[in-house]
């Protein structure tokens, strides 16, 4: 079940890379989602598969009974998706005043701070 699941997270990460590249901020924020998206699945998958019994100790055990589910991985997942969704709702508002400043997503015409590009006189 792992490999299939790693060459989903390839699909992810390459997509995402894809996506990045573009000169769009809406398309940079989409790639960034999704290569995040990608990494969570990678430490999933990394924490291995198994339909296991959650890792609780009977009354009277020192120990957990085998097979367990490792939870490590659960709760990491877990704060990476609250933390991933708190920078995916500040970048959505960031670009959302940037359109409203600027009047474009495009990267290459976002030049408000950069000064103009000094004009060459031509010899006659």
């Amino acid at each position: 079940m792992e490999g299939p699941l790693a060459i989903v997270v390839g699909i992810l990460i390459a997509t995402g890379v894809y996506l990045m590249l573009a000169r769009d901020l809406l398309h940079y924020l989409f790639g960034l989602v999704l290569i995040s998206n990608a990494a969570n699945l990678a430490i999933f998958i990394a924490g291995r598969l198994t339909r296991a019994a959650p890792p609780l100790v009977p009354k009277g055990l020192e120990v957990p009974p085998m097979p367990i589910a490792n939870p490590l991985p659960q709760a990491l997942i877990l704060t990476a998706i609250v933390i991933g969704f708190g920078l995916l709702a500040f970048a959505l508002a960031l670009i959302a005043q940037a359109y409203k400043v600027l009047g474009t997503l495009d990267v290459d015409t976002m030049r408000i701070a950069e000064p103009a590009a000094p004009k060459r006189k031509r010899k006659p």
